[in-house]
């Protein structure tokens, strides 16, 4: 596979030598990524397959991962899933399957925006942009975010972590968790599936969001005391939201 043409930009400051760890079989995809964004300030390490990634996580910080899909030893589905059952760091999924069941799988498992082969890389400069500024609050001054509190969770947009009401962290994927910041910071707001897409890729992910995010806020999914559905428009969040 070989990269689409482009027009090369300036390097962007707003990098600030941020880590990417790029997981990808081949060595010339690999290298040229690798050249691509270590040209645009970026910190780069790789590694070919799963194993020498859990190598760099246990050694190196990571501030976001570019993993491919294909891979000898286990698939990125599968390391996908696996990280996301850990602190992991945000994730983009690289792959040449485009079908939408294959881009709709990712998301489910977690990943945090999804490529597919082949892409300008530019775009995908533009896309680690674009989920490190939503997943790097330690570039604001603390002063500007409080907590969010509903049902005994605590949301905290600082540290983006959301505890359970016995204290317990509670794991969201960066898409999922700027879902739930927009609905404790707009509670009772009917949103509709476009005005949610920001936290997403596509309309029907958002769904798949909100699902996941069910999962891991209410007591029974299936009958959803907080995200409430709004028939043909889209959701809005129920829960009594107090300020920390």
């Amino acid at each position: 596979m070989k990269f689409l043409a482009l027009n090369e930009i300036n390097p962007s400051s707003a990098a600030d030598r941020r880590s990417i760890l790029v997981i990808e079989d081949d060595e010339e995809i690999r290298s040229l990524i690798s050249k691509y964004l270590s040209d645009h300030g970026f910190k780069v390490m790789v590694a070919p397959d799963g194993k020498q990634m859990d190598e760099v996580l246990a050694s190196e910080h990571v501030d976001l991962i570019v993993l491919d899909v294909n891979l000898p030893d286990e698939d990125g589905f599968s390391i996908c899933m696996r990280l996301r059952n850990t602190r992991s760091p945000p994730l983009i999924m690289l792959t040449a399957r485009g079908e939408d069941t294959d881009r709709i799988l990712g998301i489910e498992l977690g990943a945090d925006d999804y490529l597919v082969k082949p892409f300008v890389p530019r775009e995908l400069l533009a896309r680690i942009g674009a989920v490190l500024r939503r997943t790097a609050p330690d570039i604001e001054p603390r002063g500007q975010f409080n907590a969010f509190c509903f049902a005994g969770f605590v949301l905290d947009p600082f540290s983006r972590r959301l505890s359970g009401p016995t204290g317990v962290r509670v794991i969201l994927t960066s898409a999922e968790f700027d879902l739930l910041l927009t609905f404790c910071r707009n509670p009772g707001k009917v949103f509709s599936r476009d005005e949610l897409k920001a936290a997403s890729t596509t309309e029907r992910s958002v769904d798949i969001l909100v699902s996941r995010l069910r999962q891991k806020i209410e007591i029974d999914p299936r009958a959803p005391a907080h995200i409430q559905t709004v028939r043909s428009i889209g959701y809005t969040f129920t829960a009594k939201v107090s300020i920390q």
